[in-house]
């Protein structure tokens, strides 16, 4: 449950249907976007879509009427898909992914005006904040597949993603400052994906940047032709979900939190991990399998 306990420490607020069972099956009602506020109503689909094979869950952003804006009903339901059974042994990697010419618009300025009010609004942006803490803080790797143009917090959830793959024709911006809204809450996953000179630019003139450039200055880890995207991202979790998921659940927990440490507590933290790696029946197995000169068989 180290999820759950990550999402507490941060203060989230579980929506009904998860503090009633988080790890429920997934039906037709499951977090139903119609008690979200005035973004939903009892009727309105889910915004999201889910699927999953041979340990790959695919979730899509389901509203390209409304440019897959994340609002709060959005995250409400992606926040839903991304914890469903999180640490279940059978989930070895996540896709993102839209319907639609945009992966996402950011979030919903309807919701943002005075109508709405103070509480809202911040309740609004805690939702956001916890997802994309979400992202980082779930056992197994979250790719992003981007096929079109990805804004404001689009652009957040592309950078807070673990990998990110991209077709040519998409590109990048957080354009807030056009509309009166600085990306305050997306400069934090910007700003720690790319160089302070590249995102301030970004975040000051609201100027979009191309797939090319995101990828030269690493908010995006691949770019291919749009007919090749499905496949591309598809090949690159096929080769996660084949690897020992309690061995990529360590290294993934490792990674980030030796990234702000100073260079001899990150290796202090390393060290430890690895040393706990080896206790790992996956990590022993593993070596095994090498000296054997066989496929590892992963306890899950």
């Amino acid at each position: 449950m180290a999820v759950v306990a990550g999402l507490r420490a941060f203060g989230a607020k579980w929506p009904s249907c998860l503090r009633r069972n988080p790890w429920a099956p997934l039906s037709a009602g499951f977090c139903s976007p119609g008690s979200a506020g005035p973004a939903g109503s009892e009727s309105e689909p889910r915004l999201t879509s889910t699927r999953q094979q041979d340990g790959i869950r695919n979730i899509v952003l389901s509203n390209p009427r409304r440019r897959n804006a994340l609002s709060l009903a959005m995250l409400k339901s992606l926040r839903s898909d991304i914890l469903h059974e999180a640490e279940s042994e059978d989930l070895k990697v996540i896709i993102i992914s839209a319907e639609g010419p945009v992966f996402s618009s950011g979030h919903d300025l309807k919701e943002l005006t005075d109508a709405q009010g103070r509480d809202y609004h911040a309740e609004v942006f805690q939702t956001c904040s916890e997802v994309m803490m979400l992202i980082r803080n779930h056992p197994v790797p979250i790719l992003a597949m981007v096929n079109g143009l990805a804004t404001a917090a689009g652009c957040q959830l592309v950078a807070s993603c673990d990998i990110a793959v991209a077709s040519d024709k998409s590109s990048f911006a957080t354009p807030g400052v056009n509309v009166g809204l600085f990306c305050s809450t997306p400069a934090v996953a910007l700003g720690r994906a790319v160089p302070r000179k590249v995102a301030l630019e970004m975040l000051f003139t609201g100027e979009p940047i191309s797939a090319q450039e995101a990828l030269r200055h690493g908010l995006i880890s691949k770019v291919v032709p749009e007919e090749q995207l499905e496949a591309e991202t598809m090949r690159i979790a096929k080769k996660i979900a084949s690897l020992s998921r309690s061995v990529v659940a360590l290294g993934k927990a490792t990674f980030y939190k030796q990234l702000p440490q100073d260079l001899r507590t990150a290796y202090f933290l390393a060290s430890q991990a690895m040393v706990d790696n080896l206790a790992l029946q996956d990590g022993q197995e593993g070596i095994e399998a090498f000296i054997q000169k066989r496929k590892p068989i992963w306890s899950h």
